[in-house]
């Protein structure tokens, strides 16, 4: 089951980006009891996403696209947020 959270979070890149592969991963409940964990069921998430818009940005600028486009989730509604950001072909 997918989260309000985790649907926010896919709308957005999905505006922002138009991605020809989008999976957005709840990780949480392996966190579960860590630090972090605000029993929300929705604190841990890996963000798979592809997009042309990537295309000759370095790791840093695409995770920077990423967190930019989600606004005031990473850090402050969500507490981990691993992103593996890549362009069509690689």
């Amino acid at each position: 089951m997918t989260g309000p959270l985790a649907l926010e979070m896919e709308t957005l890149l999905t505006q922002a980006f138009q991605p020809t592969h989008l999976a957005v991963i709840n990780d949480s409940a392996r966190h579960h009891g860590h630090s972090g964990d605000d029993g929300s069921g929705e604190s841990h998430f890996t963000l798979e996403i592809e997009s042309a818009a990537f295309a000759g940005q370095s790791r840093l600028a695409r995770q920077r696209m990423v967190n930019a486009a989600l606004g005031d989730i990473p850090g402050q509604r969500v507490h981990a947020l691993a992103i593996k950001a890549r362009a069509p072909g690689e």
